[in-house]
């Protein structure tokens, strides 16, 4: 417990050195609280890159309040048809609860945020080991203008000791006031600090002694927000998920759900999709 305190205060005192950033900075000129609930369903859940469901849909609601920089959010994974490599009681159908912490603000054309992650897991399996609670600190830094390329590293504080960033870039068409395209790519690198909780995986995808050190993922996506009315939006989306290496691919396949019962014959590639349905306020 006195563990976990400390780590909240770090992550608390990161955004409060982020808020007293100097007064040249943009001020919100938003005082009022805002927020959202949402509710997606999915053909899959895959995570940076891992494939984390195995027979059918999740749905994964999410409520989101937000007020002058400072944002709270819930989020969950409730899998239709679950899977444990390591727990057959198939009866644990909500497996993942995360709470997010952080603070935006921006500085002319540059978009700051940090934030601290909670992540609660139960009756899951990586296909490698069971999953594990565990607590992350984020930077992201991004730019208002074309492609709005943004840069965020995620720094595992707990059970997962590792380093993980994502470049990506995106751009909306819009159609009409209340229908656009929006376009999206990323990618990522991974590095491990912990052979045991993140290994390196060898070309029969399985775990070895190394630590994870390579580019790990990456998302190509495209999503068709429609604004039925000012505050609800329904969101058709479709991703593709692929390794940006081999090291990458053998991890991806020994981690795998679906497939062969052997790592080698599992997919390393994802296309999922889906639909999100958002009540703003």
């Amino acid at each position: 417990m006195k563990k976990r305190m400390r780590i909240l205060m770090a992550a608390l005192s990161a955004l409060l050195m982020l808020s007293a950033a100097p007064a040249m900075a943009e001020e919100s000129t938003e005082d009022s609280v805002t927020g959202d609930v949402t509710v997606s369903v999915l053909s899959a859940y895959i995570w940076r890159g891992q494939e984390l469901s195995r027979h059918g849909a999740v749905v994964q609601p999410s409520a989101t309040v937000s007020y002058k920089g400072f944002t709270a959010n819930i989020w969950g994974n409730l899998d239709l048809k679950p899977y444990s490599a390591f727990n057959e009681d198939l009866s644990k159908n909500y497996t993942e609860t995360d709470v997010t912490l952080s603070y935006a603000r921006q500085f002319g054309i540059v978009n700051a945020e940090a934030g601290y992650i909670y992540y609660a897991l139960a009756g899951g399996s990586t296909g490698a080991e069971d999953l594990q609670d565990s607590q992350e600190l984020y930077l992201s830094i991004g730019l208002d203008t074309l492609l709005a390329p943004t840069l965020t590293v995620y720094k595992d504080i707990d059970h997962y000791r590792q380093w993980y960033a994502t470049l990506g870039i995106s751009h909306a068409f819009e159609f009409h006031k209340r229908v656009s395209l929006e376009l999206a790519a990323q990618v990522s690198y991974l590095k491990s600090e912990d052979s045991d909780t993140y290994p390196e995986f060898n070309s029969s995808a399985l775990a070895t002694t190394e630590k994870f050190n390579n580019f790990h993922d990456g998302t190509i996506s495209a999503s068709l927000p429609v604004s039925v009315t000012d505050r609800l939006t329904i969101t058709p989306m479709l991703a593709y998920v692929f390794p940006l290496t081999k090291d990458a691919k053998y991890e991806m396949k020994g981690r795998g759900l679906k497939g062969s019962v052997f790592p080698s014959e599992r997919d390393s590639a994802f296309l999922y999709g889906g639909v999100a349905l958002s009540f703003s306020f």
